[in-house]
């Protein structure tokens, strides 16, 4: 059977499976859950892999799963990655009010879906048959970097080591035996049948700072005082004054905001809060412009005569995605969609620990369109559900056909041309570690 027919049937069985593809991403989007904690759209997909007959992992990572189908022979290996988590946007139509505020605002329940799409056509066609390789699809957990104190806990508790997913399933070895990782991602405000390919990310590393200071009355004695508040917002002020020594093609984005600004109003602050992301386009520019973002934070301290902690906290890496990879999957998507409605080539500022994944394997997350409203916004919708669940699913599984038709030929081609950041995963591991030592990268 040529690769045509094998395309043919495997987006024939996608077809016959659209409506339940689309139930479970409906009833994902409408039960959303925090990273760490996604127990329910675990075991939905936990199911799904049960009917499949995959062989099945659980409680990667805490909640992640991964079911494996082997090919005719196992000559190289794909990640088709679909993200379980949702984030804190408490206005969201379907979001969980009575607990945490999370909701699926950010498409990752199109993900699972689109995941569980590509995962049942390809076995119920019987495709694998064909294929010169073996595939895992993986639900991964916690890829929004939320729900910090909870993760903190968790990390104190030795459960977990970095705060992302994908970043604790390449520390327990899940990536180890991967050679190319395909995930899918939601375009905001995109409605139509588009498509956005080579987006590349940032990376960033995330700051807790606590200032402290001396409490007095603020009134009578503020001169006794020692203000928190002001030494916070001389930082911010800092971090302003090094704005302009942020080269434009690093990317750079500081956004800092206050989330404790003192205890009562007729009180001299004595301990304020404030966190922080610095992100950038590269590990150096990271590195460079967190040092530079530290000494303005310890400026304000200074100045006032208070103290300043800052606390360091891993985030993730930029994401890089494999242009070679990315040329497989356009030649599919856009015969579904038509060339004309693809872009190529953009930087998103965002971030996605599928940047730290991009730094050890070829990697890919291209943006679909399908939903209207604001990306983390709580106006997000799912405007085409043809376009957010099904059309991805049967791109990425033609794409997996190319991948690993005529002895995994292109695959292999693709991991042996590919020039990761890092070699292993224990190089990986030691810059997250020096980090957390040393408070810098």
């Amino acid at each position: 059977m040529n690769i045509q027919e094998l395309k043919k049937i495997v987006c024939k069985a996608i077809d016959a499976e659209k409506d339940e593809i689309i139930k479970i991403g409906n009833d994902i989007f409408k039960n959303p859950e925090l990273g760490y904690k996604e127990f329910r759209t675990s075991n939905i997909v936990n199911n799904k892999f049960k009917e499949l007959s995959l062989d099945i992992k659980k409680d990667q990572a805490i909640t992640g799963v991964s079911g494996v189908k082997k090919g005719k022979s196992s000559k190289a290996k794909i990640c088709v990655v679909g993200e379980l988590d949702g984030v804190i946007q408490p206005k969201h139509k379907y979001a969980d009010k009575d607990n945490s505020g999370v909701a699926h605002a950010c498409g990752h329940s199109a993900q699972i879906a689109v995941m569980l799409g590509a995962a049942s056509g390809i076995i119920k066609s019987g495709v694998m048959d064909y294929l010169d390789g073996d595939i895992s699809f993986l639900a991964s957990p916690a890829e929004e970097f939320v729900d910090l104190e909870y993760r903190q806990s968790l990390r104190d508790n030795k459960k977990i080591k970095l705060f992302g997913g994908k970043q604790e399933l390449i520390r327990e070895g899940y990536f180890d035996d991967i050679d190319l990782v395909i995930a899918t991602h939601a375009m905001g405000s995109e409605p139509e049948r588009k498509a956005m390919i080579d987006v590349d990310l940032n990376g960033f590393v995330a700051k807790r700072v606590i200032y402290k200071g001396k409490a007095a009355h603020a009134g009578a004695q503020p001169h006794k005082g020692i203000n928190a508040l002001n030494a916070a917002l001389i930082g911010m002020t800092a971090i302003n004054t090094q704005r302009e020594t942020f080269r434009d093609e690093d990317n750079v984005r500081v956004h800092p905001i206050i989330t404790k600004g003192g205890d009562v109003v007729n009180t001299v602050p004595d301990e304020v809060t404030l966190e922080t992301y610095v992100r950038a386009n590269s590990i150096d520019a990271i590195i460079n412009s967190s040092e530079k973002i530290n000494r303005a934070l310890e400026a304000g301290a200074y100045a006032v005569g208070g103290t300043c902690e800052i606390q360091e906290i891993p985030g993730n890496l930029p994401l890089d995605q494999s242009r070679e990879l990315s040329e497989v999957f356009y030649s599919n998507i856009a015969g579904l969609i038509g060339e004309e409605n693809i872009i190529r080539g953009q930087r998103v500022f965002a971030s996605g620990d599928i940047g730290d994944v991009s730094s050890l394997l070829p990697t890919i997350q291209p943006n679909l369109g399908g939903f209207d409203g604001t990306i983390h916004g709580e106006d997000f919708r799912i405007a085409d559900e043809e376009m957010a669940y099904i059309i991805p699913a049967k791109a990425i599984a033609m794409t997996i056909i190319d991948l690993l038709v005529n002895d995994a030929k292109k695959a292999l081609e693709i991991k042996e041309g590919y020039k990761p950041i890092f070699n292993d995963k224990e190089s990986y591991e030691k810059l997250w570690d020096n980090y957390n030592k040393k408070g810098v990268l």
